[in-house]
């Protein structure tokens, strides 16, 4: 008989958004004209149609594929240079920041490289994570065989967790005790929190100090609407050196089911060995895709391509809009029921208990009238 991996009998339950979505099945099956008023706001998945601009590129892409003269097989692994150039040009040199191509590695969204950045991470790493937190970086690392067993508030032994509260307006500070390995992410989901420049900057003092590195999701950073905050890591000076990045189309192109988001991974980053030998991370993560990808479909990058042209971006920054006015009407009728909120200013949650904006403006509008209705 073969054996399995005991670190996933770690898990004290299924991972959060399915579990909370059989939760919602039970209690719509107990109470059924209840279910009939459901609103979900609790997953941040997205409601409104895919830009017509990607559209067409997806149907166009389709269609080569459908002709001998214009058939593609197997792409590049880290993703056709049509849609990387675009990346790297709009998403950071157009922003003063100095990446290039072979540094970005398409994928299939970024949650999974949160998980998959595990593969080149060695198990010694001590490991910080900021609580709360996005459940993808704590339960990788205990499938990973990272951490120790939980305990009984459902903490993990072997994780340096990072109090994220109203004190410190959710943006942890670096922890007095030396760590390895760092999850930050900004605009941050649960909490809606952005993190200054300054904020950021200790983050890479920290990491410079200890020789750390920071695994930065960015997911959200196109809902950053004040310019006084920075939307990539690679903003702060020494960045590179220290930070990956996570980024992904899903929030932005609406590609929550269509699936694509890449990960930036600087040649000048670096980790060691146990020899204490210090090796870059890119011909790695490089060696991982090469070994276990084929990469992100034809069409699919076709659509992201498309989400960079003059009316990709206009549409882009439509469902943006769309999105964060459904923030504005949670967030004032939040405030007027009288809760205590933080977030949907730059980001799409809203917290007193994490609300999503993700919906469409109808069901926004009746909860906000629910709420006030409750106040």
């Amino acid at each position: 008989m073969a054996y399995l991996n005991e670190n996933y009998l770690k898990l004290q339950a299924g991972y959060l958004f399915p579990e909370i979505a059989r939760r919602v099945r039970a209690f719509c099956e107990n109470n059924p004209e209840a279910a009939k008023r459901l609103i979900r706001c609790g997953i941040g998945d997205v409601t409104e149609p895919l830009p017509q601009a990607a559209v067409s590129a997806m149907k166009q892409a389709v269609g080569e594929l459908g002709a001998r003269e214009t058939f593609r097989g197997y792409g590049p692994e880290q993703g056709y240079e049509f849609l990387r150039s675009k990346i790297a040009q709009s998403d950071y040199r157009d922003r003063g920041i100095e990446i290039s191509e072979d540094e970005i590695f398409v994928s299939d969204g970024s949650k999974c490289d949160c998980g998959n950045i595990l593969d080149i991470l060695g198990h010694q790493n001590k490991i910080a994570i900021t609580d709360p937190v996005y459940p993808v970086y704590v339960d990788t690392n205990v499938m990973a065989g990272h951490t120790g067993q939980v305990r009984n508030d459902g903490s993990y032994e072997g994780i340096t967790y990072l109090p994220c509260t109203i004190e410190n307006n959710f943006v942890a500070d670096p922890p007095k005790e030396h760590v390895d390995v760092v999850y930050l992410c900004f605009p941050n989901n649960p909490t809606g929190a952005v993190a200054s420049s300054e904020r950021l900057s200790r983050w890479i003092d920290y990491a410079r100090e200890h020789n750390a590195l920071i695994l930065f999701d960015a997911a959200y950073e196109a809902y950053i609407g004040d310019p006084a905050f920075p939307h990539s890591i690679y903003e702060i000076p020494g960045a590179a050196e220290y930070a990956i990045e996570f980024r992904s189309f899903s929030k932005t192109g609406g590609f929550t089911g269509v699936r694509c988001g890449f990960t930036v991974m600087p040649r000048s980053v670096r980790a060691k060995t146990g020899g204490d030998k210090s090796l870059p991370l890119h011909p790695l993560w490089h060696r991982r895709w090469s070994t276990k990808s084929n990469g992100v479909s034809y069409p699919v990058q076709r659509g992201a391509e498309a989400l960079y042209s003059e009316a990709g971006r206009r549409q882009v920054q439509a469902l943006i809009d769309h999105y964060m006015g459904n923030a504005r009407i949670l967030r004032d009728a939040a405030t007027s029921a009288g809760f205590t909120v933080h977030g949907g200013t730059n980001a799409p949650y809203i917290c007193f208990f994490r609300v999503s904006a993700f919906n469409s403006r109808e069901n926004a509008e009746e909860v906000g009238q629910r709420l006030r209705m409750a106040a």
